[in-house]
């Protein structure tokens, strides 16, 4: 057993697609067309960090409630965990690529840590050895 997928709201595909491929610098695993459960248009987006089983869907919020959970998917807490093997350079890596870091490295028992936003304004640690 094991976790396949999990979503992410986000207000537009592409904007999240240039965040996570182009910034982060996961996989785009599939871009396809498809159809909501009421026939409207949309798209079936994954993206993954190279290596990883678990991928991310990107949702486009389709209706009020669902723009409403955009970049607060998790009620605010850190909710999503990237784990690198060099932590200085992802850390200096997504910095001169403008991500957003809302904490200073740190350490902890665990490892190397720092919080940063995502492009919906979701909270994820960036995790490193200790």
């Amino acid at each position: 057993m094991k976790i396949e997928l999990v979503a992410i709201i986000v207000d537009d595909y592409d904007e999240a697609i240039e965040f996570f491929v182009g910034v982060l610098g996961f996989d785009l695993v599939e871009d396809s067309p498809s159809l909501t459960n009421d026939g409207r248009p949309k798209r079936w987006v994954v993206v993954r960090p190279p290596g990883a089983e678990t991928g991310i869907l990107l949702a486009r919020a389709d209706g009020e409630r669902q723009a409403k959970a955009v970049g607060n998917q998790v009620a605010g807490r850190v909710g999503f965990f990237l784990r690198v093997d060099d932590f200085d350079a992802a850390y200096r890596r997504m910095v001169a690529a403008g991500v957003e870091f809302v904490t200073s490295p740190r350490s902890e028992p665990y490892g190397q840590v720092a919080v940063f936003l995502d492009i919906a304004g979701n909270r994820w640690d960036l995790l490193g050895p200790a």
